[in-house]
């Protein structure tokens, strides 16, 4: 048999390999198959099932080799651990979890399945944990801290309210360094550097950093002022504006100035008097250039430039620019007694003289 002719049958053997496959092959390739397995694939993503269609036309193709063949076999405990494993992902999220009671309580999100009922109201949920937490609303439960006997329903509210006591602030700017015990006060601060002011006044156009700061804004608009003074009933717009109302009723005076040792009942008051001192004066005029240490003393000051006059005699209907002349002029209705002190030297000393 010359050498042509055995290259010739060669070819017809392979050809009739190709169209005739034995039938226990065929056999052997089903049980290497289970249902399990297909029903994996149908239920894989895209790139898994183009992945799987294509090992199956390699394992189809006469060039695969015998090592091939066995790579594409699967055992029934190999089957078994892909299938865990295959549940263990959220379909929607493209998340792996390690329990498959975690996949089935995610899969609730997407479902809306909540089977967790409270009895109470009716009211369903996808974790029996966020039930047990709900019954607290209904039963009254709370945590208690043990340092000042606040309650609090969520252990996690427990838990921030802690920190007011141990001081921690595990929550950190890493802008300026700043420290915050909680992440939510951190990203109110945050937007001090990023200048995010999200919510706006629909009113003025106005825009804030913190919702807080809006809910202030709007009472301008409203004219709400829904804190008010159980001693003389006077109200206020602001919480802060009522606490130092306050102290005039108490006498309070618990900001004192290190150089003098004067007291005064707010933060504001103290910084003007501070700038007796210092000689500071921020506020000035466009117009002439004059500055003063108190926003209010620039404010009055304009009106020598706009000849604005807001403050009116009742009797006779004189106006002034500032509140102080309404003041001095109203005695001359009334008959007060109005005095003036100047210091005069002396050959003794320093005398105050009273003139009325």
């Amino acid at each position: 048999m010359t050498e042509e002719d055995l290259c010739n049958q060669q070819k017809n053997f392979r050809v009739e390999h190709e169209k005739q496959e034995p039938p226990h092959y065929k056999k052997e390739q089903e049980d290497q198959e289970p249902a399990q397995i297909k029903e994996e694939q149908e239920e894989q993503e895209p790139p898994q099932t183009e992945s799987t269609s294509t090992t199956d036309r390699e394992t189809e193709s006469t060039s695969t080799t015998d090592e091939e063949t066995e790579s594409t076999s699967t055992t029934d405990g190999e089957t078994d651990q892909q299938k865990t494993d295959s549940e263990r992902v959220c379909k929607n999220n493209v998340i792996s979890f390690h329990q498959l009671s975690q996949v089935k309580i995610l899969m609730r999100t997407h479902t809306e399945n909540k089977p967790y009922s409270c009895k109470e109201c009716d009211k369903g949920f996808s974790r029996i944990s966020n039930l047990k937490r709900h019954m607290r609303t209904h039963t009254g439960e709370k945590f208690s801290c043990k340092e000042c006997e606040k309650s609090f329903n969520y252990i996690s509210h427990l838990k921030q309210h802690m920190r007011t006591h141990t001081g921690e602030k595990p929550f950190s700017c890493k802008e300026c360094n700043k420290s915050f015990s909680h992440a939510s006060t951190l990203k109110t601060h945050m937007r001090i550097h990023t200048g995010e002011k999200p919510f706006s006044c629909k009113e003025c156009k106005k825009s804030f950093s913190h919702v807080s700061h809006l809910k202030t804004h709007m009472r301008t608009h409203t004219g709400e002022k829904p804190f008010s003074c159980k001693e003389c009933k006077k109200s206020f717009s602001r919480v802060s504006h009522l606490q130092t109302h306050m102290r005039t009723h108490t006498g309070e005076k618990p900001f004192s100035c290190k150089e003098c040792d004067k007291s005064f009942r707010d933060v504001s008051t103290l910084k003007k008097h501070m700038r007796t001192h210092t000689g500071e004066k921020p506020f000035s005029c466009k117009e002439c250039n004059k500055s003063f240490c108190d926003v209010s003393n620039l404010k009055s000051h304009m009106r020598t430039h706009t000849g604005e006059k807001p403050f009116s005699c009742k009797e006779c209907n004189k106006s002034f620019c500032d509140v102080s002349n309404l003041k001095t002029h109203m005695r001359t209705h009334t008959g007060e007694n109005f005095h003036f002190m100047y210091t005069e030297p002396q050959a003794d000393g320093l005398h105050t003289i009273l003139m009325q």
